[in-house]
């Protein structure tokens, strides 16, 4: 797995890079992807500020609001063929806001590197095509997401709903 990580310089002594490689790839593996996927695929992981990810979730979603998390899932075009056995597949983009997820940790007592590897695995369960757009798919999403947060060691660290609360990320 090719994880591309893009850290705006106000938050990279912030983060831990090999912290959030791993949270991808245990989605990967615990969330049953393909093996081709996980051993040749590519993610693309941005940390940035409350307004640019404001701004992509207005542009994307139409929603005028920061948000913690936003996923692109990379949705292959009709008009080119499937990617050939061998050559790197791109599974999408997962776009954090630091600062949000700060203040999440803050609220909800650990910390804010846990927020970020929760929001990393949040991202990357979107690329695989999960969802927490109703109640059922929102249940089978925030299993397979406790499951991985227990096996990375964050097993007290959950969602907040305020965050998740149906909105499309």
């Amino acid at each position: 797995m090719d994880i591309s990580l893009h850290i705006d310089e106000a938050y990279a002594a912030q983060i831990d890079a090999e912290a959030i490689e791993q949270a991808i790839v245990t989605t990967l593996q615990l969330a049953k992807a393909d093996p081709v996927l996980i051993q040749e695929g590519s993610v693309a992981l941005t940390i940035t500020d409350r307004e640019t990810v404001q701004q992509l979730n207005l542009q994307y979603l139409g929603i005028d609001e920061p948000t913690d998390v936003l996923s692109f899932e990379n949705v292959p075009d009709a008009d080119f063929p499937e990617v050939e056995t061998g050559m790197s597949r791109h599974l999408g983009d997962i776009v954090i806001a630091y600062p949000v997820a700060e203040a999440q940790a803050a609220s909800a007592g650990h910390e804010p590197m846990a927020e970020v590897s929760l929001l990393a695995v949040h991202g990357a369960l979107h690329l695989l095509g999960f969802d927490h757009d109703d109640p059922e798919r929102k249940e089978e999403m925030w299993a397979v997401q406790q499951q991985i947060m227990s096996e990375l060691g964050l097993a007290h660290v959950q969602p907040t709903e305020e965050a998740h609360g149906g909105r499309p990320d």
